[in-house]
């Protein structure tokens, strides 16, 4: 229900838009920018949450990871897949939509004034940047990916406390979380007017232009999803676990359909355990380990996404991605990629840090949030066929390392 009003707020602020720019009614135009002011609080609403979600998001994953030794070869294998699997996903999002960019027509973007882009920073500075001198100051200035290090930092030495004290601040980081996701869910629910405050003044400025650059952004993201499964998932099934594509994702079908339909892999875990147990020979350990991790931090389909859009959002607002700073942006969006949360378009509101990066206005996110639900619901499910490929490769190699260990 949602997700149809927020579509419909979408579809109002682009007929109070766009009949503003055909037709230079008075009236459309007033309608238009009268709600400015609308779509502001809303994208003031979700600065105020992103950052403490993201916060108790990345505390609460690496703090569970205790010292990455302990966890031995599934540990390390489950990792380096995540880690490795992520950049080639960022990389051909990114790609793909620069291809797609030539059929994104010119537009009337917002004035400068009000989109306040702060200078791009050179590739050194911006890594030196990475570690906050203080952390509180970071979190005041807006600064996400310097609070995201030193977050990870701390989190990693609170995985070093004796069990009852690592676990009571876990414990508290987890409903921290909750509540701020209660909070997230409370500003989605004000999200149709807020697009709506939006899209419209947008809209009458931008004209048809913008229906159709968002179109081709739908397209490009779909198929960037596609060659991303083609060329590097099932590459790895076949080499590594010797199972076919078709074995592969007919086994995953119940829980890929949940998945689909709820825009969450966490919905989909009960299933998903039965399925890659019972139809793809996946040990109950691994499973029971892997799939509610990799639910948790492993969203191969939603980096990809943010690639594309990042892509997409500077290309809007005429912000250039330099060669020089594609590795600033590919570094902003493997790290913002580990923190989206288990909430609906949460791919989109979790995009501000690596949006901030290379100087676009978070603004920019109102323009995908609205037809965010057929990119969800597809990334979605390559989020899930990720952390099932991982589950299949690590047992695997797991198995045939134990089996080895036996002969010798």
């Amino acid at each position: 229900m949602l997700n149809k009003m927020i579509a419909l707020g979408l579809f109002l602020g682009l007929c109070v838009g766009l009949g503003a720019a055909m037709t230079e009614s008075p009236v459309l135009y007033a309608i238009a920018r009268e709600s400015a002011p609308v779509g502001k609080l809303f994208i003031n609403a979700i600065n105020m949450v992103v950052i403490p979600l993201v916060v108790v998001i990345i505390f609460s994953s690496v703090a569970r990871l205790g010292d990455v030794r302990k966890l031995g070869k599934i540990g390390g294998m489950t990792m380096a897949f995540y880690w490795m699997t992520l950049v080639p996903a960022i990389l051909i999002g990114m790609a793909v939509m620069t291809l797609g960019l030539q059929f994104v027509p010119d537009m009337v973007t917002p004035p400068a004034d009000d989109l306040q882009i702060p200078q791009l920073q050179s590739m050194t500075d911006f890594i030196v940047s990475l570690i906050p001198p203080n952390p509180f100051a970071a979190a005041a200035d807006g600064k996400i990916l310097p609070l995201i290090v030193f977050t990870a930092l701390f989190a990693a030495a609170v995985g070093t406390l004796p069990v009852d004290r690592k676990d009571r601040m876990i414990s508290t980081a987890e409903d921290i979380g909750d509540a701020l996701i209660k909070m997230v869910w409370w500003i989605l629910f004000c999200a149709p007017v807020g697009v709506f405050g939006l899209i419209a003044p947008a809209t009458a400025q931008m004209g048809w232009g913008l229906i159709q650059s968002l179109g081709v952004f739908i397209l490009c993201v779909t198929l960037g999803l596609l060659i991303f499964v083609g060329l590097v998932f099932v590459p790895l099934l076949l080499v590594f676990a010797k199972m076919g594509p078709v074995r592969f994702f007919k086994s995953i079908l119940g829980s890929s359909s949940i998945a689909f339909s709820t825009t969450s892999t966490v919905a989909a875990i009960p299933v998903t355990l039965e399925e890659v147990t019972h139809n793809l020979n996946v040990s109950e350990t691994t499973a029971d380990l892997l799939i509610p991790f990799g639910a948790s931090i492993f969203r191969p389909g939603s980096a990809l996404f943010q690639g594309a859009a990042i892509v997409f959002l500077a290309h809007i607002y005429g912000v250039p991605i330099a060669a020089g700073t594609v590795g600033a942006v590919l570094l902003a969006t493997f790290l913002v990629s580990l923190t989206v949360a288990p909430v609906p378009s949460s791919s989109v509101v979790t995009m501000a840090p690596a949006l901030d990066a290379i100087g676009v206005p978070v603004a920019g996110l109102a323009l995908v949030l609205g037809i965010d639900r057929i990119p969800d619901m597809m990334r979605s499910v390559v989020n899930l066929v990720g952390q099932i490929t991982a589950a299949v490769l690590v047992d695997k190699q797991s198995s045939q390392a134990d089996a080895k260990s036996m002969k010798e």
